[in-house]
C-alpha cells in the first residue's frame, strides 16, 4: 500500500479551511492560485454560475516567451499583471483572494501585489 505524502495532507488541509470561508460571485469573482516548481497559474472564478472568467499563466502565449525561469517571483508579477488585465478588460474591478492552501509568501504574495497595482481590489 503506498503511503501518503504529510505535506500533500497538510496542503489539501488548508486549502479546504481556506474555500470554506471564501465565495466568488458575478460582481467579485475568486481569484485562485496554483503554483508548481516550474509554472504559476492564476484563474478569476465565477462560482455561482460555475465559469471561469479569465485566466492567466506563464505557459500562456503572451507570457511563454518571456526570459529567463518561470517558477520565480520575477515570472509571478508578469501573471499578476496579466490577470489584472484580464480582469479589467472583462469589466471586474473588485475580486476575493483564494490563496489556494499556500503561505501568503513568495510567489503568491508577489502575484497578489502584481494584480493590485494594477488595478484589482481585493
Amino acid at each position: 500500500m503506498a503511503k501518503t505524502n504529510p505535506r500533500m495532507v497538510a496542503w489539501s488541509k488548508r486549502k479546504v479551511r481556506v474555500r470554506k470561508k471564501i465565495k466568488g460571485g458575478p460582481e467579485r469573482p475568486r481569484l485562485t492560485v496554483y503554483r508548481s516548481l516550474n509554472n504559476i497559474y492564476a484563474q478569476l472564478i465565477d462560482d455561482e454560475g460555475g465559469v471561469t472568467l479569465a485566466a492567466a499563466s506563464t505557459k500562456s502565449a503572451s507570457l511563454k516567451d518571456s526570459e529567463g525561469h518561470k517558477g520565480n517571483v520575477a515570472a509571478a508579477k508578469k501573471v499578476g499583471k496579466a490577470i489584472a488585465e484580464a480582469a479589467l478588460a472583462k469589466g471586474v474591478k473588485a475580486v476575493v483572494f483564494d490563496r489556494n492552501g499556500y503561505l501568503y509568501h513568495g510567489r503568491v504574495k508577489a502575484l497578489a501585489e502584481a494584480a493590485r497595482e494594477a488595478g484589482l481590489e481585493f
